[in-house]
């Protein structure tokens, strides 16, 4: 017997409900993602499965690594973040890493079987002059033969144009949330500002990473409308980071209650159905996960993870588990 469909009535038309701030209608309005979300969970992976089937190898995982070349100092109050000035964590602040180190982590990233390397630096903004190590470490990363990505905070046209002409292919910047939850979680920028640094990336040629996080404490509907948002993003974002909140000591989000895996492993599906052509990202909160939930999330659709034993501040599974994991599970880097 099929799995139910969702109705032509809730799928994505020309006659969709208009986006806020925008005269184009949603591709996906909040209503036909929530339905995804409330499928039987069987039906919700039988239909991610035929979605992703379709558009990608099923057995295939494209592999990053990630290093945070400048830590800590973080004047915003991101509320999921130990890297802000505002919260009594234990992360030091750590300075720009010299280039040779960068480049000497890359090397050993593909080493290990990573296509693309990630440089992320806590800034709220860069000044013009932070661009200029940043630009040499992009490109003698991709000298090597590494896709690039970089993660800065917000960026004037100018500066994305900048990191262009470097040799940057991704630009990683999250939408965190959906709009109606974002102030729950950070007050020093304004969701705007995140869709105008979206706007500077793509006008400047650089494919977009652009995810969120889940486990903050939203609803079911804020997590569909996290996902919501970023699926009727014109076009949808090549590469889509769906993150588990580490709660970290010292944050205000510490101790909240954990989202239940099946959960998680719906917002994947749904993540993939509705941003058929985007590598969907299994990113942060992995070292939290059994290996069954992460098998569930890559029959959900995931096709990218963040490989290596550390991500900007927190652990993340051991490359070694990682490969292993994919041996067992009959699949393959990519």
């Amino acid at each position: 017997m099929n799995a139910p469909q969702i109705p032509t009535s809730l799928q994505h038309s020309t006659d969709a409900p208009r986006q806020a701030g925008t005269n184009k209608a949603a591709r996906w309005p909040l209503a036909a993602v929530e339905a995804l979300f409330a499928l039987p969970f069987a039906d919700l992976l039988w239909q991610a499965q035929q979605v992703h089937r379709t558009h990608w190898n099923p057995l295939g995982v494209q592999l990053s690594t990630l290093l945070s070349v400048k830590t800590g100092g973080c004047p915003e109050d991101c509320g999921y973040c130990p890297q802000s000035i505002r919260h009594p964590t234990a992360v030091a602040n750590q300075p720009m890493l010299p280039l040779e180190e960068v480049l000497a982590a890359a090397r050993r990233a593909k080493d290990a079987g990573a296509g693309r390397f990630c440089m992320g630096a806590a800034f709220r903004a860069p000044k013009d002059r932070d661009l200029e190590p940043i630009a040499e470490m992009i490109a003698g990363v991709r000298a090597m033969g590494l896709e690039t990505c970089a993660t800065l905070g917000m960026l004037k046209p100018g500066q994305a144009r900048r990191l262009k002409d470097a040799g940057l292919d991704f630009y990683n910047h999250n939408l965190d949330s959906a709009p109606d939850f974002y102030g729950e979680i950070i007050t020093t920028r304004e969701y705007q500002d995140r869709l105008d640094t979206l706007d500077a990336v793509r006008a400047a040629g650089i494919n977009v990473c652009c995810g969120g996080i889940v486990g903050m404490g939203e609803s079911a509907s804020q997590r569909a409308g996290l996902v919501a948002t970023l699926a009727n993003l014109d076009p949808a974002p090549e590469s889509v980071p769906i993150n588990l909140l580490v709660q970290v000591e010292g944050t205000p989000l510490h101790g909240r209650e954990a989202l239940d895996p099946l959960e998680f492993v719906r917002t994947i599906a749904v993540a993939r159905i509705t941003m058929p052509h985007s590598r969907v990202r299994l990113s942060a909160g992995r070292q939290s996960m059994s290996d069954a939930v992460q098998a569930l999330c890559f029959l959900a659709g995931a096709n990218s993870i963040f490989y290596g034993e550390q991500l900007l501040t927190t652990p993340n599974p051991e490359a070694d588990h990682d490969r292993a994991l994919l041996e067992k599970l009959g699949m393959h880097a990519e």
